[in-house]
C-alpha cells in the first residue's frame, strides 16, 4: 500500500515555485564539503534515493517508481515518478516540458496545454481519462526516465546539497535538507524547506557558523517536525523520527551502512 498521503510536500504553485523550477540548471557532481563527505557520491545517492523511497512508495526499489502515477487525495492532483513529481505543484510541468524538449512526439506532449491549465489546482481536467496510461507507456523509455533523474536533481537534490555543504553539514545532513526539500518544497515560508532552515538557524548555529553539527541537525529535525505537523497530509512524522532522528542518534553523520530504520511502522534495511 502506497503511504505518499503523508510525503508530499507544499503546494510549490503558492509559494511561487514556478520561478525557482525555471532557474538554470545545476551540474549534479558538486565539489566535496568541509568535511569530505557528500551525498552526490554516486553510492551515498542511492542510499538517498532508497530513503526517500522508503517514505514515498513503501519500497526500497526506486527505480520502479518511473512509472508510478495516480491521485492520493491529497490536493496535489497527480503524483507520478520517482519522488512525487505533481500536477497541481509545477515540477510536473516541468519534467514534461523538459521531456519534451528532448523529446517532442512523445505520448505527454499532448497533455502540456491541460498541464499548464491545472497547475496550482487538484483538477484533472483535460488529463482524464487518459494521461496516467501514457505516463506509464512513457516511463518505458529511457528519456523519460532520464528526464525524471535530470528534474529530481535541478529542482531539489543538487539546490540541497549545495545548500547542506556551505551549512557545513556532512553527508546525513544533506539528505535531512534533500527529503525537507522533496517533501516540503523549496519555498521561503514556515512551512517550506527555507522557513524549516530559518526556524532552525534561530536555535542553533550552522557548522559553518561555528555551531556543533549534531546539535544544529537535531534544531533542524525538530524545525521539520513542525512544519509537518502543520499540515494533515505529513502528520505523520516517522519518516524523521524512527529513520533520520535514529540514524543522527547514533552518530552517523557520514550515512553509512548498515542502516536500519521504519517509516509508517514498516522495517527497512540497507546492509
Amino acid at each position: 500500500m502506497k503511504h505518499r498521503a503523508a510525503a508530499r510536500r507544499t503546494l510549490l504553485a503558492a509559494l511561487g515555485a514556478t520561478a525557482i523550477l525555471t532557474t538554470q540548471r545545476i551540474a549534479s557532481g558538486a565539489t566535496t564539503d568541509a568535511t569530505g563527505t557528500g551525498l552526490d557520491d554516486p553510492a551515498k545517492k542511492d542510499i538517498a534515493m532508497r530513503l526517500v523511497c522508503s517514505a514515498e512508495n513503501s519500497s526500497l526499489d526506486w527505480r520502479a517508481q518511473y512509472k508510478y502515477i495516480q491521485d492520493i487525495g491529497d490536493g496535489r492532483g497527480y503524483t507520478g515518478g520517482i519522488i512525487g513529481f505533481c500536477s497541481g505543484t509545477s515540477d510536473m510541468l516541468a519534467l514534461v516540458e523538459l521531456y519534451t524538449e528532448r523529446d517532442p512526439d512523445n505520448v505527454l506532449a499532448a497533455y502540456l496545454p491541460a498541464l499548464r491549465a491545472v497547475d496550482g489546482t487538484d483538477s484533472h481536467e483535460g488529463l482524464d481519462p487518459g494521461f496516467p496510461t501514457a505516463w506509464r507507456q512513457a516511463a518505458k523509455t529511457s528519456v523519460f526516465r532520464a528526464a525524471q533523474n535530470d528534474e529530481r536533481d535541478r529542482a531539489y537534490f543538487t539546490p540541497a546539497v549545495a545548500r547542506a555543504k556551505k551549512d557545513g553539514v556532512g553527508t546525513l545532513g544533506q539528505f535531512v535538507y534533500y527529503d525537507a526539500m522533496v517533501m516540503h518544497g523549496p519555498g521561503t515560508d514556515g512551512v517550506s524547506f527555507g522557513g524549516i532552515r530559518t526556524r532552525a538557524r534561530a536555535n542553533a548555529a550552522t557548522p559553518a557558523e561555528g555551531g556543533d553539527e549534531t546539535t544544529y541537525l537535531n534544531a533542524f529535525l525538530d524545525a521539520r517536525v513542525w512544519a509537518m505537523e502543520q499540515e494533515a497530509a505529513h502528520e505523520d512524522t516517522s519518516r524523521v523520527d524512527t529513520a533520520q532522528r535514529v540514524f543522527l542518534d547514533q552518530g552517523n553523520l557520514n550515512l553509512d551502512p548498515p542502516l536500519d530504520w521504519k517509516v509508517y511502522g514498516d522495517s527497512y534495511y540497507i546492509g
